[in-house]
């Protein structure tokens, strides 16, 4: 398999780590060659072994750069069932100073609304350029949508926390059965 990803500029030298340990690593722990080409900001990956590291391969190279850390990013290989999500916020607001707003109420200040997020739901979030991207099990990716949606029609921060709350009030009950 050879799949072919973009990169913004930005995030290069992240994927690339120092002296080239992130990619050393995802090339070594997923079985696959990266051909990372800075100037155009694309990256070849082709799988060598199982294809399926393949797919884990591509999705933490998306992961990284959607933002995340290469650590963060990496929680993908630890666990099958963690999925990697990009929520498209780009046509949201008129304006660019509309999708600032927007995106600075996900944020929260100093981080708070995006933290409490990831706390609640046991997951990690990025936000990013115009895109939000999420590393969750599905049903907290779900419940992540579901607060972001909520934040992005205005609703006021403390009923989307309580939200949160309920969710995983709701997730301890169905796991003490």
């Amino acid at each position: 398999m050879i799949e072919h990803i973009r990169i913004p500029p930005d995030r290069i030298g992240s994927l690339i780590g120092v002296d080239g340990s992130v990619k050393e690593f995802i090339e070594k722990n997923c079985e696959v060659d990266l051909v990372i080409d800075s100037e155009n900001g694309s990256v070849k990956l082709e799988s060598k072994g199982d294809p399926s590291k393949g797919l884990r391969a591509s999705d933490i190279i998306k992961a990284i750069s959607h933002g995340f850390s290469p650590q963060n990013a990496s929680k993908l290989l630890d666990d099958d069932e963690l999925l990697f999500t990009i929520i498209d916020i780009s046509h949201l607001g008129g304006s660019p100073k509309e999708l600032t707003r927007i995106k600075g109420r996900i944020i929260g200040k100093d981080g708070s609304t995006r933290e409490l997020m990831e706390e609640f739901t046991e997951s990690n979030i990025s936000v990013y350029g115009e895109t939000i991207a999420v590393i969750g099990h599905p049903e907290k990716v779900r419940t992540i949508e579901g607060a972001i949606d909520m934040l992005i029609d205005g609703a006021p921060h403390g009923n989307v926390y309580s939200y949160l709350e309920k969710k995983r009030r709701e997730e301890k009950s169905k796991s003490e059965f």
